[in-house]
């Protein structure tokens, strides 16, 4: 299958892009607005592009009106801080909940009955039990795309908060301890196998063309994106929705 780019609407591109780029790590994305009103929300545009100084990039789109600028990227802008927080297992639902567009009056954290951990250098607090969370101050933001509502923004790390069993010698962080809850298309996997190469041929042979283990039961050729709980904006229809 060969398809033309320039013949894809947004929500198709998007669609190509969450299937194939897999998997992506989860930013949940602590802000706070001006009026002082926490947000947070989940981003799997999320990557690290710098060292020295250390340097994070979140990729937002708009509401699902595809028009209107989340809260997450005006809180950004509007205060130039940001807080990422990695997620694990036991965080998986309340995460997968933040992705509700709720008011902007509303305090996230309060909604979904989450604690707040301060921060040492920004005023957005971390999630509470989050084993690993990076204080951000914006160095950048870049509008992306044909009609500009698409933004991408570039945080230097100004604080790493790390749990300290995780915390190894010469800096190292125990990943094997580390349930982290990464981003399929529209679905979640967890990161609970590592390996080096080569692999036994054996193996490799015993695992060709075999699906992914559903953890949840559902059948396997089961996806969201045939539901109405996914959007294309990568909202939740309700905090508490969950797709049948």
């Amino acid at each position: 299958m060969i398809i033309d780019a320039a013949e894809l609407n947004a929500a198709s591109a998007y669609k190509l892009l969450i299937g194939s780029i897999i998997p992506r790590a989860v930013a949940w994305v602590g802000t706070v607005s001006q009026d002082g009103v926490a947000n947070l929300a989940p981003i799997s545009f999320f990557t690290a592009v710098g060292r020295k100084p250390p340097m994070v990039s979140i990729s937002l789109q708009p509401r699902e009106d595809g028009v209107t600028l989340k809260d997450t990227l005006v809180n950004i802008r509007d205060t130039g801080e940001f807080v990422t927080n990695l997620v694990t297992l036991p965080q998986a639902d309340a995460m997968h909940s933040s992705a509700f567009e709720f008011g902007p009056e509303v305090d996230e954290f309060e909604a979904l009955g989450l604690e707040k951990a301060p921060s040492e250098v920004v005023r957005v607090p971390r999630v509470k039990g989050a084993p690993i969370a990076f204080e951000c101050v914006v160095d950048r933001i870049m509008p992306v795309g044909d009609d500009g509502v698409d933004h991408v923004v570039w945080g230097r790390v100004v604080r790493f908060h790390v749990r300290d069993d995780l915390y190894l010698e010469r800096g190292r962080i125990d990943t094997a301890a580390l349930p982290a809850v990464g981003r399929l298309a529209a679905e979640y996997t967890l990161v609970d196998n590592v390996f080096t190469t080569p692999l036994d041929k054996d193996l490799l042979t015993a695992r060709d063309g075999r699906r992914m283990q559903r953890l949840d039961a559902r059948p396997a050729d089961w996806s969201p994106i045939d539901t109405d709980e996914w959007s294309p904006s990568g909202a939740v229809s309700s905090p508490g929705k969950r797709a049948q």
